[in-house]
């Protein structure tokens, strides 16, 4: 069920010149599931602006959310963000989206996100390693170069530990070619699952290549921005 609730920004981490982590002190514990969003309502010049920005926190940490976001040229709701200092207090609804992992599926799974994508992603594999069935997990990473993966250190030190983890960067003109090469061109059977996001037509256009490769439709779950 949605709620509404006011988050106290308690930390900003910079990731690099136009991306940043915000973190949201809650006044009580938010309920929503691996994979969610919540819909910010912003007082930008004089009216209130929605915008929706996934959860990159995982739901057991259920009083303080972590949300992700680029400053968009000419976007006044990431400049507001943009502009915020700690303590501010920001007005949000949510959890909305139906974009979620609750457990691991019992087949090879594959994480696909592009940029910011990786937001939801996150805890989404948190809890697909939390509930792990042995199969294997899979990360595509797409970004610039590897140093723009977002979380990488994090994601290196779950590789460590998880033998059944293992994740890989590719450039993003290429992600769409590398996911035909890997899992459709070389891979044997259709079981696998995969989770897709990421802002703009890189997301139907993988989406579209696996299911035109006979990945069944509910297989294939994806979230575009």
């Amino acid at each position: 069920m949605a709620v509404e609730l006011d988050g106290r920004l308690e930390e900003i981490v910079e990731h690099g010149a136009d991306t940043r982590s915000l973190f949201l002190g809650l006044p009580v514990a938010f309920d929503f599931r691996p994979g969610q969003f919540i819909s910010c309502r912003l007082p930008v010049g004089g009216e209130t602006l929605t915008r929706p920005y996934s959860i990159a926190s995982s739901p057991e940490d259920a009083r303080r959310l972590e949300i992700v976001l680029n400053l968009v040229p000419g976007g006044p709701g990431s400049h507001y963000l943009f502009g915020l200092s700690v303590g501010t207090r920001v007005h949000f609804t949510g959890p909305w989206g139906s974009f979620v992992l609750d457990r691991a599926p019992e087949a090879e799974t594959v994480f696909i996100p592009d940029g910011t994508g990786i937001a939801p992603i996150r805890p989404m594999l948190r809890r697909a390693l939390a509930t792990a069935t042995g199969r294997p997990l899979r990360l595509l990473a797409g970004a610039a170069a590897r140093e723009r993966v977002l979380y990488r250190a994090e994601l290196d030190a779950l590789a460590r530990e998880c033998p059944s983890f293992a994740w890989e960067h590719v450039s993003s003109v290429e992600l769409a070619d590398e996911v035909r090469r890997r899992w459709v061109e070389r891979g044997t059977g259709r079981s696998r699952h995969f989770f897709i996001c990421g802002v703009g037509a890189i997301v139907p256009a993988v989406r579209d290549l696996l299911r035109q490769a006979g990945y069944e439709r509910r297989a294939v779950q994806y979230e575009k921005w």
